[in-house]
């Protein structure tokens, strides 16, 4: 955990970002952990299938995220001191692979779930996983000289929006 720059006084004072993750954290918890609300919309059988493939699809988009950022890895809005800028394979196509899986997620728990609070909680997520993209992104400017250019050419979750 130190290896990320977490640190107990970081929480206290947000100095890397460190709430960025809390909230993010505390949000995906809530989805995985809350029951459907109300209770009397029941998901329909296929729905809960095609809910279950976007799950899927978004844990494996998480692995090759994971993978292909390999040691400049953090959960911090922050990039680590020695990390090199990833621009190749899922980093090519989104600047956030990482985001993206973790909203194709949310979605196929959404659908899985059914009701009105999933979507709310994704909606939620994909609010503040826009901010701590802000936060990131400035971050990232800083770090990078050649942030912007990228910036530029790759969008940020996918082409067009």
């Amino acid at each position: 955990m130190r290896d990320w720059g977490l640190s107990w006084a970081g929480w206290l004072d947000n100095r890397r970002g460190e709430w960025w993750l809390l909230g993010q954290l505390l949000l995906i918890g809530l989805d995985i952990a809350l029951p459907p609300w109300p209770l009397a919309w029941r998901t329909p059988p296929g729905v809960m299938v095609v809910g279950v493939v976007v799950l899927i699809g978004g844990l494996g988009l998480a692995a090759v995220a994971f993978v292909q950022l390999g040691s400049s890895l953090t959960p911090l809005p922050e990039p680590m001191p020695n990390a090199e800028l990833k621009a190749q394979g899922l980093y090519g196509f989104c600047r956030h692979p990482l985001y993206l899986a973790v909203l194709v997620c949310a979605l196929g728990m959404a659908l899985i779930k059914g009701g009105v609070l999933h979507p709310l909680l994704l909606l939620a997520l994909a609010v503040l996983l826009r901010g701590k993209a802000k936060r990131e992104e400035q971050a990232l400017l800083r770090h990078y000289a050649d942030y912007a250019d990228y910036q530029q050419r790759v969008p940020a979750l996918f082409p067009g929006f």
